[in-house]
């Protein structure tokens, strides 16, 4: 008997792996949660992606959440091949900068001062290291489920009691180095209040997604920001907004404009950097200007501001002004919400869709899904059928029940009938096997 023979993705994750750690260079590109092999990601125009084999895909990821206007838009492609003929690189500052800096500022004025970086875990560690320059205070609170990055004081797990300092969810971590961060239940307002009333003077500042993309997309409740705004201001600790997924997604002032916030300070990525590599944080003026070369706080990065990243930037920024397409992009993803339930409900499979302008999760759960408790109750085995089944039909979704979609412009409402039919049958089947 013949074995099957492999496909080009399956030979190329076999090389990848060789040399690159578990095949991919950031995990959940791995495709093991859902069971699978990943696919090797040839080109993407619009709102497909084509792999190695010659296959296209429905692109509901949106490489996490930058692509706001799908794969290869001409205004940002052309940005990008004119700043190219002038130079990848220079390690000292360009005009274009300021230009970007100042459009960012335009949308959020609580970002007086603006620090570029090349990553978004690069900007919230840069923001906490400012904080505890800032405060002269060593803790920092966290929500259970939120991802800021990789940085040693946020890779953290929660501990068993609402204000149990937490243990290092990493090797590499030093557990006295996680024991100065604190975990709170997302949404939870009361055991934060409780966290201040033990430690709060001896906290720098809270972080928090305004909308949990990390987990699944989980929003805020009512209430939720504006009591963590004044808890902050109350104890002298600093309000860190992180909107590297938010921002920009969710309307042109992100959800601090959504919620009337004005934090003290705000981490962005994604969609500043129109696809490449790119990152922000910024806040008080007085605070920023502790910032090295000014102050004693120390930042620095060989590629921030990089003139590729900076010229997408402003022309992701730009056509969205111009455009602003959010309203559209709502009305997607609130089809593909509405769509994923009802056809979900016509089989009596347990699924709670979350979506919040054009971002969208399908929880494989009965129960509402408001923090990372109730996101766990998911079944897990059943998302990862549903993922495959999905991927055959020519639909790629993200390879986590714990991620996010993200609809984009390039996505035709054609496209949105083939996504919602495609989900119907796979539906239909899991509904069999039940």
């Amino acid at each position: 008997m013949t074995s099957e023979k492999k496909t080009v993705s399956e030979t190329l994750y076999e090389e990848a792996e060789k040399i690159i750690p578990g095949g991919v260079n950031s995990p959940v590109r791995a495709c093991g949660a859902v069971g699978a092999t990943p696919r090797f990601v040839k080109s993407g125009q619009g709102a497909r992606i084509y792999d190695e084999d010659g296959r296209g895909y429905i692109d509901m990821c949106g490489s996490w959440g930058p692509l706001i206007f799908g794969h290869c838009p001409p205004t940002v492609v052309k940005a990008v091949t004119e700043a190219a003929k002038l130079g990848a690189t220079f390690g000292a500052p360009t005009k274009a900068e300021t230009t970007l800096a100042t459009l960012i500022n335009k949308h959020y004025p609580s970002m007086e001062m603006i620090r570029l970086v090349s990553s978004g875990t690069e900007a919230a560690m840069s923001a906490i290291r400012l904080a505890r320059g800032v405060t002269g205070r060593d803790k920092i609170v966290k929500f259970q489920g939120c991802y800021h990055g990789h940085a040693d004081s946020l890779l953290v797990a929660a501990g068993s009691g609402l204000t149990t300092y937490s243990v290092p969810s990493s090797l590499g971590v030093p557990a006295d180095l996680a024991k100065l961060t604190v975990t709170c239940p997302y949404n939870d307002p009361v055991s934060l209040e409780e966290i201040f009333k033990l430690a709060g003077r001896e906290i720098a500042c809270v972080i928090v997604e305004p909308v949990a993309g990390n987990m699944g997309l989980v929003p805020p409740e009512p209430g939720f920001l504006e009591a963590i705004a004044d808890l902050c201001q109350k104890n002298g600790a600093l309000f860190v907004c992180d909107e590297v997924i938010t921002g920009f997604r969710v309307g042109l002032g992100g959800a601090q404009a959504l919620h009337n916030l004005k934090p003290d300070l705000t981490v962005l990525g994604k969609i500043i950097g129109g696809g490449l590599p790119l990152a922000a944080f910024g806040g008080r003026r007085d605070y920023m200007e502790l910032l090295s070369p000014l102050g004693g706080v120390y930042q620095a990065g060989t590629l921030s501001g990089n003139p590729l990243a900076v010229a997408a930037g402003c022309a992701a920024i730009g056509r969205l002004e111009t455009e602003n397409p959010y309203g559209r992009l709502r009305h997607m993803a609130s089809e593909l919400a509405r769509g994923f339930g009802e056809r979900a409900e016509r089989h009596r499979l347990p699924v709670r869709v979350n979506q919040l302008e054009s971002m969208a999760t399908v929880f494989f759960t009965d129960r509402k899904v408001t923090d990372l408790a109730s996101a766990q109750t998911s079944d897990l085995k059943l998302y990862a059928a549903w993922w495959r089944g999905m991927l055959e039909k020519g639909v790629w979704l993200p390879p986590s029940q714990f991620e996010t979609f993200f609809v984009s412009t390039g996505l035709l409402f054609s496209e949105v009938e083939d996504v919602l039919d495609a989900a119907d049958l796979v539906f239909a089947d899991l509904a069999k096997t039940r």
